[in-house]
């Protein structure tokens, strides 16, 4: 059903920007990172690999959990499985190299599907869920060393446009560099090739676009980007990373789809406003 005022509006903008977005006029939504240092966790799959949906599974559990403040998905489907059988269509070649330079930072020399980094550091025993909570306490527990702000809004009809600002805190290492994705949710697959042939898979926070490094300059950096928005299952991730090892110092995520609800209301609202001036 479609919300059919402002005030469903604001309830909407702010359960799905989370606990650290703030909703804001002019259909904008945006997101700061909170006061402690929040979890990437990046999921290295693809769909040539049989090993994967459930890990994929786990991963749309953690964002249907909304724990933003916490903890921040994202699925990178990486190429080197890609053949005659089965090509993955959300597969990028950016994505296997970022995997390959996450291991080699961490002294490893084998990259594999599934393959979970959280907070930049591989974390071999992720099925386990005291082993998980363990990993993200730690980080919750400490201070970031960044600051992150994203801001979405309308750009065009049927695009959006987001604008992401990273602050230096005290200490922030010289070789900090940041990072801007576009992810997408509610994707299914019908695989005919390949290990996962005759599966239906679905796939959440499944990166489209891939945005940086860029170094901070004098404690400062921004990163902006425009995508065609399809209904709810879009949003927006930010975040700053040390640039010899990966190892992610702050992460926030703003679901920008809020925005295209803010959109349909507007639209609702004109047509409303011309029935009633032109009865």
């Amino acid at each position: 059903m479609r919300p059919s005022s402002a005030s469903a509006l604001f309830a909407i903008c702010i359960s799905l920007c989370a606990a650290s977005a703030n909703a804001a006029s002019g259909n904008t939504c945006s997101a700061s990172s909170p006061a402690h240092r929040a979890a990437l966790v990046e999921l290295y799959t693809s769909e040539g690999c049989n090993s994967c949906p459930p890990a994929d599974n786990w991963l749309g559990a953690l964002d249907h959990a909304r724990r933003t403040d916490t903890i921040v998905p994202l699925a990178l489907h990486v190429d080197y499985w890609d053949n005659r059988a089965w090509k993955d269509r959300f597969a990028q070649a950016a994505f296997t190299t970022r995997q390959q330079q996450l291991t080699s930072a961490g002294s490893g020399h084998v990259v594999y599907t599934p393959e979970i980094f959280v907070g930049g550091k591989e974390l071999r025993d992720w099925s386990s869920d005291a082993s998980f909570e363990s990993r993200i306490k730690q980080l919750n527990s400490e201070t970031p060393l960044a600051d992150i702000h994203i801001d979405g809004h309308p750009s065009a009809p049927g695009h959006i446009a987001f604008n992401a600002s990273f602050t230096a805190r005290k200490n922030l290492p010289d070789d900090a560099v940041a990072y801007a994705a576009v992810y997408e949710n509610q994707l299914v697959s019908a695989v005919n090739g390949g290990e996962n042939n005759g599966a239906t898979l679905h796939h959440d926070r499944v990166v489209r676009q891939w945005i940086g490094p860029i170094r901070l300059t004098e404690g400062r950096a921004q990163l902006s980007g425009d995508y065609a928005s399809d209904a709810m299952r879009f949003g927006v991730v930010a975040f700053v990373e040390r640039g010899t090892n990966g190892e992610v110092l702050q992460v926030i995520s703003l679901y920008t789809s809020v925005i295209a609800v803010a959109q349909d209301l507007d639209s609702d609202h004109s047509i409303h406003d011309s029935l009633h001036a032109n009865p």
